[in-house]
């Protein structure tokens, strides 16, 4: 379907997601929430991209929210201020829960909101220049709706600094505290991101699936308690046709044949 603050390419199996409001920095508002929302839950349904890319038009990723909205914000009551962020904490939980890995191209800055999407991004390569921040606190506001997702990727100690301080960080650093996985010159973005992209499609797709529904579930969990889940998530996808079919290639020396190729 069209958007109207996305651009949205199928390419095979792989669907890229642009934030298509270069004017204002690409901005959340409430259309965008609504939107990539949307798009996450068909992403979720039957015949779904394999992978998806997450970038930015024009000069930044996403610098947070767009200064209208927290006009109007300003202005609304307790109870519509409920819903809006309830609106915007159900498109968090929609992509982080994915069933294909999500990659973040990040280029110029990813602020507030926009670093909460690189948080819930599989996997995020990020502009060497690029900056980041969880700058809510600069704004007498707190990163509440991204902080599970925030915290599951940078830690506590992290998230305690940069919360209470606002301040923006260096793509070095996101790499050291691991909000970014590669850091490369904003040039070498696009090889960078395709070369993950042939990487995650060399995968079974169910088994990829399967990997980031198991991750919270552990997370939760000592080791002990991960025995039944862990011992049970193995077999079942032994047991799969997938998993079959990805042992006999193995056996066979050659290529698995995953559904959905093409």
């Amino acid at each position: 379907m069209p958007f109207a603050t996305l651009l949205v390419r199928r390419d095979g199996p792989v669907d890229t997601v642009i934030l298509n409001r270069p004017e204002v920095r690409n901005a959340f508002n409430e259309q965008v929430v609504a939107e990539l929302t949307t798009w996450a839950d068909g992403a979720h349904a039957p015949g779904g991209p394999r992978v998806a890319v997450l970038a930015g038009a024009g000069k930044v990723f996403c610098a947070g929210a767009d200064l209208e909205w927290m006009r109007a914000a300003a202005a609304r009551t307790h109870e519509e201020n409920l819903g809006d962020a309830t609106a915007m904490a159900r498109m968090f939980a929609a992509l982080d829960t994915l069933p294909m890995p999500l990659i973040g191209r990040v280029h110029g800055a990813a602020l507030g909101g926009g670093c909460g999407l690189a948080a819930v991004c599989d996997i995020v390569v990020a502009a060497e220049d690029a900056v980041f921040g969880f700058t809510e606190v600069k704004l007498g506001l707190v990163p509440a709706v991204i902080s599970p997702y925030a915290l599951a990727k940078i830690g506590r100690s992290a998230a305690r600094e940069l919360f209470v301080t606002g301040a923006r960080f260096s793509a070095g650093r996101a790499r050291e505290i691991g909000l970014a996985h590669a850091v490369v010159p904003e040039t070498a973005l696009d090889e960078t991101v395709q070369s993950y992209v042939q990487e995650l499609l060399s995968s079974g797709p169910e088994a990829v699936a399967a990997v980031k529904a198991l991750l919270p579930e552990v997370w939760e969990r000592t080791a002990a308690r991960a025995v039944t889940l862990t011992a049970r998530a193995i077999a079942d996808r032994r047991a799969s046709a997938e998993g079959q079919e990805g042992l006999h290639a193995f056996i066979e020396k050659r290529r698995p044949a995953w559904r959905g190729d093409r």
